[in-house]
C-alpha cells in the first residue's frame, strides 16, 4: 500500500465541531444502504486536511445511545473518505486518579450492550475482524500529544465499559465494573463504534471526557445530570483545542497504518467470493470496496 491521503473524521457532540478556523464548511447529506446516518454531516478543512465531523447523537440530541444508526454513521465517513475516526464522548471514571474534566486516550474495551447492530456481515458474506487491539495505537498518540500540549489532563490507556443504558449504573455494577472488571471508564456509545470502524478499515481512537464518578465513589453519590452537563460544557471546549492541534500536526498524507487498522479485513472474510451474497456486496461495496474493486 501506498501512501494514503489523510481525512479525519470526528464523531462527538455539537459542542466539538465548532470550531474556529473550519475553512469551506458545509453540511451534506451522505446516503447509505445501511439507513440515515445520525445527522448531515460537516464538512470543512483545517489547517489544510479534509475534515468531517458527524452528531453522534444528531443535532438537539435526539438519539439515544441505543439507537444512534452506528452503521450508517460508519459507513457514511467511510463513502466521504474518511481514514482516520476520532472518537469524542462523555464518560464516567472508576479511578480515583481519572478526576472530571480529565480525558482518557481509552485502548481496550468490555462490551455489555445488547441491543444494537453490531456488525456490517452476515449471512451470505461473513467476515471476523479482530478486536484484541481495538484502537489505532499512532491516532492515539496524535490524541495524546495534542492534549498535552493545548494543557489537558490527558491519561493514556484504559477500559472502557460499553453499557447499554439509558440508565446509569447502579451501585452494586459501578464496583463490580470498577473492583472485579478492572475497567477504568463507563460510557454508552463506543460500542459497536469501535467494531464498525474496524470493520470498515478505519483507523479509530477514543477520547473519553470524564464528566463523573459513575456511583462508586462514596465522596460524590450517584450520577447528577446536571453535574454532568456543567462539565461537558468544559470538556467540550478542551475537546476542540486537542482536535485543533492534533490536525495541526497531521500530515497530509500517511504510510500504512502500523497496526494494519487499513487491512483489518484482509484475512477476515471468509465466505468464497461465488458464494457472496450479491445484496450484501452491494451493501458493503464502501466498507469492503478495498477487497471488492
Amino acid at each position: 500500500m501506498s501512501e494514503t491521503p489523510v481525512m479525519i473524521g470526528v464523531i462527538g457532540g455539537s459542542g466539538v465541531y465548532d470550531i474556529e478556523g473550519l475553512g469551506d464548511a458545509k453540511w451534506v447529506d451522505v446516503e447509505s444502504p445501511w439507513g440515515r446516518p445520525s445527522d448531515q454531516i460537516l464538512t470543512g478543512r483545517l489547517h489544510g486536511i479534509p475534515m468531517a465531523f458527524l452528531p453522534r447523537h444528531g443535532r438537539g440530541h435526539v438519539h439515544s445511545p441505543t439507537t444512534v444508526p452506528y452503521r450508517a454513521n460508519i459507513d457514511a465517513l467511510k463513502r466521504l473518505g474518511v481514514t482516520d475516526v476520532i472518537s469524542v464522548s462523555a464518560c464516567g471514571s472508576f479511578r480515583e486518579e481519572m478526576a472530571p474534566g480529565d480525558f482518557v486516550i481509552v485502548d481496550q474495551f468490555i462490551d455489555r450492550t445488547v441491543g444494537r447492530d453490531k456488525t456490517f456481515f452476515g449471512s451470505g458474506f461473513v467476515a471476523h475482524v479482530s478486536m484484541a487491539h481495538p484502537t489505532c495505537s499512532r491516532l492515539g498518540d496524535a490524541c495524546e500529544e495534542a492534549a498535552r500540549e493545548t494543557g489537558i489532563t490527558a491519561h493514556r490507556g484504559g477500559t472502557y465499559l460499553a453499557m447499554e443504558g439509558p440508565q446509569f449504573s447502579s451501585l452494586a455494577e459501578s464496583k463490580m465494573y470498577r473492583e472485579a472488571w478492572g475497567c477504568d471508564v463507563i460510557g454508552m456509545t463506543n460500542m459497536p463504534e469501535a467494531k464498525l470502524a474496524r470493520e470498515a478499515e478505519l483507523c479509530y481512537a477514543s477520547v473519553a471526557m470524564i464528566t463523573d464518578y459513575d456511583s462508586w465513589h462514596p465522596d460524590h453519590g450517584e450520577v447528577d445530570v446536571a453535574e454532568i452537563i456543567a462539565t461537558l460544557q468544559g470538556n467540550a471546549e478542551k475537546a476542540r483545542a486537542m482536535v485543533s492541534a492534533l490536525v495541526k500536526g497531521a500530515d497530509p498524507t500517511r504510510p500504512p497504518c502500523r497496526d494494519g487498522c487499513d487491512r483489518a479485513l484482509e484475512f477476515a472474510v471468509l465466505t468464497a467470493p461465488d458464494a457472496r451474497d450479491p445484496a450484501m456486496v452491494a451493501k458493503l461495496d464502501a466498507v469492503a470496496g478495498r477487497l471488492l474493486g
